[in-house]
């Protein structure tokens, strides 16, 4: 499978579900369920890289700090600049939210 490729009706089906989600209970009990423990921090560990370069912190600090390898966060930074916006738009959200005084995780209403 290409690169350009990865949207097939599994990953969409898989969107739809996480969208439907109504709250971070909800969201971690999915996440349990369809991922291993590994895949979860790993997943986990991205984030809080995302989160600690867009706080202007340094490869070395980020690696110390997270324990991802300087080549992980190396990747992750090369999708933060030249990625689909994904990471730049759950930022944006992230700091719309802290502005406007909704708490992380924000519960979302049906």
């Amino acid at each position: 499978m290409l690169a350009e490729d990865w949207r097939t009706r599994d990953t969409e089906e898989l969107i739809g579900a996480v969208l439907r989600l109504r709250d971070a209970d909800e969201a971690a009990r999915f996440l349990r369920d369809l991922c291993t423990l590994g895949e979860i921090h790993d997943l986990a560990q991205r984030w809080a890289v995302v989160r600690l370069l867009d706080a202007g912190k340094h490869y070395a600090e980020i690696s110390r700090e997270t324990g991802a390898s300087t080549a992980t966060i190396t990747r992750i930074a090369s999708w933060l600049r030249h990625g689909e916006g994904g990471y730049q738009e759950a930022l944006r959200r992230l700091e719309e939210n802290r502005a406007a005084g909704i708490p992380y995780p924000a519960r979302v209403e049906s």
